[in-house]
């Protein structure tokens, strides 16, 4: 094993229609499908990222079980866009496939950002910051 692989984040999440979530993380938030499947072990699903990207969402739906909506609105997804131009970019393409923004649960993330719900209630925040974690390099 590469012990300088770089490690991939997926993070998976269960939806009752995978086909009305397309439209907000592929035409709003822009990523690409990188994947599907159906009918995998009673499952059905779809990946979708950016190529070649250390990360990746995963929506799946199980055939004859109900998920639900969302947990709470604090339940976040946050993506940092420290250019204004990639921001402005990002919210615009949002705002284009038809996903206005809503008022955040916290109030900090309406200081720098706008939140975004999906169809099935979760939300995404696109922030004007860089993440105070990252490197400065």
């Amino acid at each position: 094993m590469n012990a300088r692989a770089t490690p991939t984040l997926r993070v998976a999440r269960p939806t009752d229609d995978i086909e009305a979530l397309i439209p907000f993380y592929r035409d709003g938030l822009g990523l690409d499908i990188l994947g599907r499947f159906d009918n995998h072990d009673g499952f059905d699903g779809v990946m979708l990222g950016a190529p070649g990207a250390p990360y990746h969402l995963e929506f799946t739906r199980a055939r004859g079980h109900k998920a639900g909506r969302a947990p709470p609105r604090d339940h976040l997804l946050i993506v940092y866009l420290p250019a204004p131009i990639q921001w402005t970019a990002a919210v615009d393409r949002m705002r284009q496939a038809g996903f206005p923004p809503v008022t955040a649960f916290n109030p900090y993330w309406d200081r720098l950002g706008l939140t975004f719900e999906d169809p099935d209630g979760y939300r995404v925040v696109l922030q004007n910051a860089a993440w105070a974690g990252q490197d400065e390099n």
